[in-house]
């Protein structure tokens, strides 16, 4: 009865042999293509040849032609390869390459510091869990929650490629900690920050107020408001049509880019009130640039020049403004839960509410924000509250 073959990844018996100038060590070792081939080493006695053989055998590597991870590769190299298939991802258009440069910075600075040097093999519960908690105590939940959804995507990898038998974030305990409820503005506290904005000259001067009446009005992310362009607007018919998120690429500067999701290439009906105060920000902005309304074609909410404003820039006036305000807590996403508790009160259908916030997910906005390519006209004529907020 022949002899079964060698697991992969492993090597039968250690046999050594003297030569003219030391010990030769070798052995039989099972690929991981399914080859078995023989590897050898040398040293100067018997134990010192055994040793390095030992130390390459711990060390292998796929052989030339193989690809993927295996359960003796380093988790460093597991998570270079995770950040590759990232990578097409993001030129597939399927992710985004914000999400990358988090995910990268989080993997670099708290991740591969703890465990880079392990193999795969040695990826436990236990460990992992150790990783989660130790950036939930260093850090914060949200920090946590993004390290672990690092580890749950390499190891995830890892299971794709046969290197482990099933994924073990699965298993880690829970991030612990009771979820703060998300604030949102009622319609007092909204019209009182409004006419603040419109009093103060530096927030004035930074064009703020037309900046948050849109993020009232529409309860859109902040890059989504920064990316609109005239050319999505119909005032006529007091829609946006448009689908892009402004965003920071590391080394290649500003660029839009598409929505997190499929209905974030939505069509949004602006309540009139929004529309009075886009006509006449069309008139002023023509004025400025000296050209006629209709060739205006740049950003709605330009920078000094008429191109892309800085989005980091015009959070920190933000920040600035808020606090002289009174208002340290709000941020331009409290608009957007705002803007899912007025229409969550004007009674929309949680399915409603989602289309108008970009959501693929009616959760999303369940769990999230509320304290279809085309949305219901019942959240704009529901925003129509907002309407007397203007100086």
């Amino acid at each position: 009865m022949p002899r079964p073959p060698l697991p992969l990844g492993t090597y039968g018996k250690i046999r050594t042999y003297p030569t003219s100038t030391g010990w030769r060590a070798t052995t039989k070792f099972r690929d991981f293509d399914g080859v078995t081939r023989y590897v050898e080493r040398w040293g100067k006695t018997k134990a010192a040849s055994t040793r390095a053989l030992q130390e390459a055998l711990r060390n292998r590597t796929p052989p030339s032609g193989a690809e993927g991870i295996t359960p003796d590769m380093r988790f460093w190299e597991a998570a270079e390869l995770w950040l590759e298939q990232f990578q097409r991802a993001i030129d597939a258009g399927r992710r985004s390459p914000t999400s990358k440069e988090t995910y990268e910075n989080r993997l670099r600075g708290l991740v591969l510091p703890a465990i880079g040097e392990l193999r795969v093999q040695e990826l436990t519960v236990p460990r992992l869990g150790q990783v989660v908690a130790a950036a939930q105590d260093k850090h914060s939940a949200a920090t946590a929650k993004t390290v672990r959804t690092i580890l749950s995507g390499i190891c995830g990898l890892a299971v794709r490629h046969g290197a482990l038998a099933s994924n073990p974030v699965r298993d880690v305990a829970p991030l612990e900690g009771r979820k703060a409820r998300a604030r949102a503005l009622v319609l007092e506290e909204l019209a009182d920050l409004l006419a603040k904005l419109d009093s103060d000259e530096e927030a004035v001067r930074h064009d703020l107020p037309d900046l948050a009446r849109w993020y009232a009005g529409t309860g859109e992310r902040t890059g989504e408001g920064l990316a609109v362009h005239w050319h999505h607007l119909d005032l006529n018919a007091g829609t946006v049509d448009w689908g892009g998120s402004l965003i920071r690429v590391k080394g290649q500067g500003q660029r839009i880019n598409h929505g997190k999701t499929d209905v974030s290439e939505r069509a949004l009906p602006l309540s009139a009130w929004l529309v009075d105060v886009l006509r006449e920000r069309r008139a002023k902005l023509a004025e400025r640039f000296g050209v006629d309304q209709a060739d205006l074609r740049g950003p709605v909410f330009p920078n000094s020049l008429g191109g892309l404003r800085d989005k980091h820039n015009t959070l920190a006036r933000w920040r600035e403004f808020r606090d002289r305000a009174g208002y340290p807590w709000v941020t331009f996403r409290t608009f957007r839960r705002s803007v899912a508790t007025i229409l969550d009160e004007a009674g929309l259908s949680a399915r409603q509410i989602a289309d108008q916030l970009g959501h693929s997910k009616v959760s999303t906005t369940q769990d999230v924000y509320m304290a279809r390519k085309v949305t219901s006209r019942k959240a704009a004529d529901a925003l129509e509250a907002v309407k007397g907020f203007r100086s």
